[in-house]
């Protein structure tokens, strides 16, 4: 299994410079979608159902205070397998392109982040976890449509 921090020290070589929201956006969509095709997490970092949609607290501990990254010095990419670096090309492909706000609200409008956050207000701070489980049930429904 991956480090959330090798998978966001490739993101950026392949990217390059981006938006703290936009990595944050796409370590995501990396772990729901390798939940999906691999039937097991990418990387073990929690993930949270933030305001502004979900965000990998061990990331944004290292990233606070900065709105772009143009590295990460945190990780190491070439410690990911090419079935892990595969997922991420993939994702990065269909997403990747995509502006950091453009993939905000595409997980509002998505259930992970929904059911993580039911009952909150939308401005409400949290803290509460955007469960793998829910993540590969709801895109794995979508793989399957």
């Amino acid at each position: 299994m991956a480090d959330v921090h090798a998978v966001a020290a490739y993101i950026l070589q392949q990217q390059g410079p981006m938006t703290t929201m936009k990595l944050q956006k796409l370590a995501y969509y990396s772990q729901a979608w390798h939940l999906v095709w691999d039937a097991e997490p990418l990387f073990q970092a929690r993930i949270e159902a933030w305001m502004n949609g979900p965000v990998v607290r061990d990331l944004y501990d290292q990233h606070r205070g900065n709105f772009r990254v143009t590295e990460w010095p945190a990780g190491d990419a070439t410690a990911l397998t090419a079935n892990e670096r595969e997922t991420i090309d993939v994702v990065l492909a269909n997403y990747g392109d995509l502006a950091p706000q453009t993939l905000s609200e595409m997980t509002h409008r998505e259930n992970p982040w929904r059911e993580a956050r039911r009952g909150l207000r939308p401005t409400a701070r949290s803290d509460r976890e955007i469960s793998q489980d829910s993540m590969q049930q709801y895109y794995d429904a979508i793989a399957n449509s």
